[in-house]
């Protein structure tokens, strides 16, 4: 096992024509990135719309995650909600269905005290008494875990293994590390220079859909080759800004769609399609930045 350190896909939620959870698509996606050298899932997290999903739709996922994963690669499943009760039932069913790791998000949508925030975490971590990471996401939970933050926390919290990054305050990554904590990084186009200040890996969305690149950034930088790693994280950051042109969930649908030549769905509402224009011009620029569709083989062959 890598003991978190690697590349993370985000993995999607594929959804059938109807909305609902698509779980032949949701095993081929994790099959096509596991053979591309993938070191584990950061699963139904934001790219997985979990917050668009019932609690059930999540639990499902995890139970999928574990059993196609056989072991062969660490699933961090995400158990975050807005109250504490509803973490802790999604953290003990993630255990229970044999996860790695759980993730998640600080309380939000109403502002925590930090020592409810502490609590929170700290049930959440007893609940399943697995290696927690903290979901570190500003942008959407309006909360920051701050080093002074995650001191509290890793004092209270003795299942805290780690966060992922997502917060703009890169400088805060060496922090991190000098507390012990597996730091990965949640912008896939800062890997490369997260992981020389202590970053243990990358977490994003973007990798779904070209695992190969960030692998090889991974499999470069481990054998000292610099140059090598900037070229791929120069190719990566390409398919990174492919993705924010034309959204995050659209785009990682459509272009798993396209690549392994299944149906992933598309974003459950509020979230909405590509136009016909819009997934025709997409189409052109993964041609041009030379993703071309893969080919997986069966689980185990």
């Amino acid at each position: 096992m890598s003991g978190f350190r690697g590349v993370y896909p985000a993995i999607i939620t594929p959804m059938t024509p109807e909305g609902d959870l698509n779980e032949a698509a949701f095993r081929e996606v994790m099959e096509f990135n596991i053979q591309a050298g993938v070191h584990g899932f950061w699963v139904a997290g934001g790219t997985g719309e979990s917050v668009l999903l019932d609690d059930e739709e999540n639990m499902r996922i995890a139970e999928i995650a574990a059993d196609q994963s056989r072991g062969r690669i660490e699933n961090i499943m995400h158990v975050g909600a807005a109250t504490t009760a509803r973490a802790v039932k999604l953290a003990e069913h993630a255990a229970r269905v044999g996860v790695e790791s759980i993730c998640c998000v600080p309380p939000f949508f109403y502002r925590q005290s930090d020592e409810a925030i502490v609590e929170h975490y700290r049930a959440v971590g007893a609940a399943a008494d697995l290696p927690l990471f903290v979901y570190n996401l500003p942008q959407s939970t309006g909360v920051e875990i701050t080093p002074e933050l995650m001191q509290k926390i890793q004092n209270g919290v003795p299942q805290l293994r780690g966060l992922k990054h997502s917060a703009v305050t890169f400088q805060n990554v060496r922090a991190f590390y000098k507390m012990g904590l597996n730091c990965l990084i949640g912008n896939s186009m800062l890997m490369l220079p997260a992981l020389t200040i202590g970053a243990t890996g990358c977490v994003d969305g973007p990798p779904n859909i070209a695992p190969e690149l960030w692998v090889e950034i991974w499999n470069a930088y481990n054998d000292g080759d610099i140059a090598r790693a900037e070229a791929a994280q120069d190719r990566a950051s390409e398919v990174t800004g492919l993705v924010r042109q034309f959204g995050l969930h659209t785009t990682t649908k459509a272009v798993l769609s396209y690549r392994l030549g299944i149906d992933c769905g598309v974003p459950r509402a509020p979230g909405q399609p590509l136009t016909t224009d819009q997934h025709a011009a997409l189409i052109k620029r993964v041609e041009e930045v030379g993703l071309q569709r893969a080919t997986v083989s069966q689980a185990g062959d």
